[in-house]
Order: structure tokens, then C-alpha cells, then sequence
């Protein structure tokens, strides 16, 4: 299932949700932008809900990647941090937020089985802070009263809303980072 058609059916699909968001798209508008007919596509994936579910497996997959890079990259867990909000405001520069952001603002509407696969991503991305958080406390660098687990929940949702209001603003990169220096710079023991 996953040959070239597919994952260039993916490709725009992720795409057009990052920008536009779950409900504002269709399989027209993949079948427009790829130029194959709208069969085709129902062929790779017969209901949108299953496109939408393959795309968020994709992602989250994509996001294990990234942390794991982020994780050979450097050990010092606030750059770890640093690089790990570097993920969300690259796509500012599309125009573009979280695909499973955008997909949460439809939650209510989604299918059981993508709404479980939007759960597993924040899952393991706040367990993945909460390590990395914990390692930062741990060095003495950082403090929180917080628990770690709690800490990890406030720092994605800084950066889910984060993208949110940059998006809004004329200079949405600039705000995505002023946000996040704010957020990090709070949890650093004064030397």
C-alpha cells in the first residue's frame, strides 16, 4: 500500500491539513494538486477517515524519529528541549502548524480510531519531556515545583498554543520563539 501514488497522496494530504485543517479538505483537492482522478486515491485509501488515521501513524512515527535524532545530537537535555520546539516552528515558515494540533481542534468530530491515534502522539511526546525535563532538573540546571509528568503536559501545550498565536502574527517566528525562550528560561536556576 505504501508505494510512490501513496505516499504522494500522503504527502499533499498532510499538507492541506497542517494548513487548512481536517474538515477544509478533500480528496478534489489532493486529486487537483497530484493530477490523478479522485478513484485513484479512494483506491489507496477508500474513506478519508483511514487517509487522516495513515497520516497521523505516519507522523507520530516522524516525530519518533525526530526525538531520537534530537537524542544522538546532543545529550545536554535543554538543547534537547531547545531542538525539540525547533520541530514546531519550522512549520511556521509553511504557514503550516502541528498536523495533530490541527486535528485536535476537530476531536470532537473525528473517528474513534484517529482520535486514539491523536492520543498516543501526545502520549508519547509528553513522556519523551518528562524524561528529557527530568534529566534537565536532575543536573541542577533547571528547577521546578512542578512534577515532571505535569511540567511535560504545560510545555506541549505552550507549544501546540504557541504555534497557534504565532500563526496569528505578523512575525510568526519571531513569536514562536519569544513564547518559548520565555517558557524555558522560566525553569532555569539562577546561577
Amino acid at each position: 500500500m505504501k508505494g510512490k501514488t501513496a505516499e504522494q497522496i500522503l504527502d499533499v494530504a498532510q499538507d492541506l491539513v497542517r494548513r487548512l485543517g481536517y474538515s477544509a479538505f478533500s480528496y478534489a483537492d489532493i486529486s487537483d494538486q497530484i493530477g490523478i482522478r479522485k478513484a485513484s486515491i479512494h483506491y489507496h485509501f477508500p474513506a478519508k477517515d483511514e487517509l487522516v488515521k495513515a497520516l497521523v501513524q505516519r507522523y507520530r512515527v516522524l516525530f519518533q524519529q525526530q526525538r531520537q535524532q534530537i537524542e544522538q545530537a546532543t545529550s545536554d537535555p535543554e538543547q534537547q528541549l531547545l531542538r525539540f520546539a525547533q520541530l514546531y516552528q519550522v512549520g511556521l515558515q509553511n504557514n503550516q502548524l502541528c498536523l495533530c494540533n490541527m486535528l485536535t481542534a476537530d476531536f470532537a468530530v473525528l473517528p474513534d480510531a484517529i482520535r486514539q491515534e491523536l492520543k498516543a502522539f501526545f502520549a508519547e511526546n509528553e513522556t519523551w519531556l518528562a524524561k528529557v525535563l527530568s534529566k534537565w532538573i536532575l543536573s541542577g540546571t533547571a528547577y521546578s515545583q512542578v512534577p515532571v509528568e505535569v511540567l511535560a503536559a504545560q510545555l506541549l501545550a505552550t507549544l501546540q498554543g504557541a504555534q497557534l498565536l504565532a500563526r496569528a502574527s505578523d512575525a510568526s517566528e519571531e513569536r514562536f520563539s519569544q513564547i518559548m525562550t520565555s517558557f524555558l528560561g522560566q525553569l532555569k536556576r539562577e546561577p
